[in-house]
């Protein structure tokens, strides 16, 4: 069988009013992650960096070739439950960071599948060819309102709502993680962002920017074009390439470094 790898270029800035980086992010050739962390900078940053580094220590284990798929997707969902007691055990010990949460979406080939794991507002989008969409489902109120037809699009920018999650790695045993599968190609390009991208830039400004056919410059596109919008948030991105080729270079990027 045909072994799948992603082949990535990635950055995480501060963006121009933020202290410090609340997110995280990783790459590596089978698992790609974005965490963003909340609850004041302190917090953000040892959320997000929990949720990271637990998928980091858990690579070799996800990405062995000896587990069979559906045990491979078991314990990529599994890893949910693991980030989210840490994150309560660390919140227990430390009281000023109690409160604080993280959204983490992640990819992992599986044999000849891409497993998306998704937790709040972070984002994955896959270009196929000319085809742009967005394959995660933000866990948001607004997104609740608008699938249930109480709001439209057009009122999202200035609802009050706007930022509140729905689900967040928060160390409460709360969070019901789902696992999407998609047929990897080679070719298909994939896009993980914190919302201090998607918050910032339309679907057609970051279609618009992903197809450079350089990745790396894709990347330093996108940041820059949120700094040009006054960069709210900090902001993290990573471009993603589905090759044959081997990659086995990773890297953590952000607070998890």
């Amino acid at each position: 069988m045909t072994a799948f790898y992603f082949q990535s270029n990635a950055r995480s800035a501060d963006g121009l009013h933020r202290s410090g980086n609340e997110d995280s992010a990783f790459v590596s050739g089978r698992l790609i992650a974005v965490a963003d962390g909340m609850g004041g900078h302190a917090g953000g940053e040892v959320a997000s960096r929990i949720a990271i580094q637990t998928l980091q220590k858990l690579t070799p284990v996800l990405t062995n070739v000896d587990i069979d798929p559906d045990s491979t997707e078991d314990l990529l969902l599994n890893s949910l439950h693991t980030i989210d007691s840490e994150i309560g055990e660390y919140a227990e010990e430390v009281i000023e960071v109690r409160g604080m949460g993280t959204t983490l979406t992640a990819l992992l080939l599986v044999d000849s599948n891409v497993a998306l794991l998704h937790v709040g507002d972070s984002r994955c989008y896959r270009l196929r060819g000319n085809t742009f969409e967005q394959l995660s489902n933000d866990h948001t109120v607004i997104q609740e309102l608008l699938n249930q037809g109480t709001i439209s699009q057009s009122e999202v920018a200035d609802h009050p709502q706007r930022s509140v999650l729905t689900q967040a790695l928060m160390g409460q045993g709360t969070v019901v993680p789902v696992l999407q599968m998609y047929e990897a190609k080679v070719k298909d390009r994939y896009l993980l962002c914190s919302d201090g991208l998607s918050a910032v830039l339309t679907d057609k400004e970051i279609k618009a920017l992903l197809k450079k056919s350089n990745k790396e410059d894709a990347v330093k596109a996108l940041i820059e074009a949120t700094y040009i919008n006054d960069a709210p948030d900090n902001v993290t991105v990573i471009v993603a390439d589905i090759t044959e080729e081997e990659v086995t270079a990773h890297q953590l990027l952000g607070a998890a470094q």
